[in-house]
């Protein structure tokens, strides 16, 4: 590996052991094994550098369990029932990159904020091919814009839930039976 993908290797490792805002230069650098100089030169700064490493934790998460057979038909409860539990699941883990989410949507720096925010279609994409079994290139920005949007407010709903208490927060089956009433009262009306 180069300098580049060192440093967000260490930037990665940094975010999960210590968070954002307590992770400094000199601790990618030291995680790394690299140099002051190679963050501004690869990522222009240090922020820059841990907003990239973030997403990179996130698609790395999604990986982990979009690689696994999934369950249930494509667009069915079954898949969405287990997409949720595999989610949960990444949530209990001590270094899951969902806990370190509560403190990103948290951050008040413009350029992490423009850069994170332009990932969110992404996410949406990711999350609407998962459950809907399709390849990712051929979700549409229209569908990445709504139903990949409300996958991801979903997604945001049920990390902050869980931030603020997990006992209380909803499983797989609940979202699963949310989402059943949801579907019967809209086909009633």
């Amino acid at each position: 590996m180069g300098h580049r993908e060192d440093l967000l290797e260490g930037a990665k490792r940094c975010l999960l052991a210590k968070g954002f805002a307590r992770t400094t230069a000199r601790d990618i650098v030291k995680e790394s094994g690299t140099n002051l100089a190679s963050i501004g030169y690869h990522y222009g700064s240090k922020d820059a550098l841990l907003a990239q490493a973030y997403v990179a934790l996130v698609e790395e998460a999604g990986d982990t369990f979009g690689g696994a057979d999934p369950e249930g038909e494509p667009g069915s409860l079954e898949r969405f029932r287990w997409v949720w539990s595999n989610v949960l699941s990444a949530m209990r883990e001590p270094a899951s990159v969902f806990r370190l989410s509560m403190e990103v949507m948290t951050i008040e720096l413009p350029e992490v904020r423009a850069y994170l925010g332009g990932e969110q279609r992404e996410g949406g994409r990711g999350l609407v091919a998962l459950l809907m079994g399709i390849p990712e290139d051929e979700v549409t920005d229209e569908t990445a814009d709504t139903l990949g949007s409300f996958y991801v407010t979903l997604m945001t709903g049920l990390i902050a839930q869980w931030t603020f208490d997990p006992e209380t927060a909803p499983d797989a089956d609940a979202l699963t039976a949310g989402l059943r009433q949801v579907v019967e009262g809209v086909s009633k009306s």
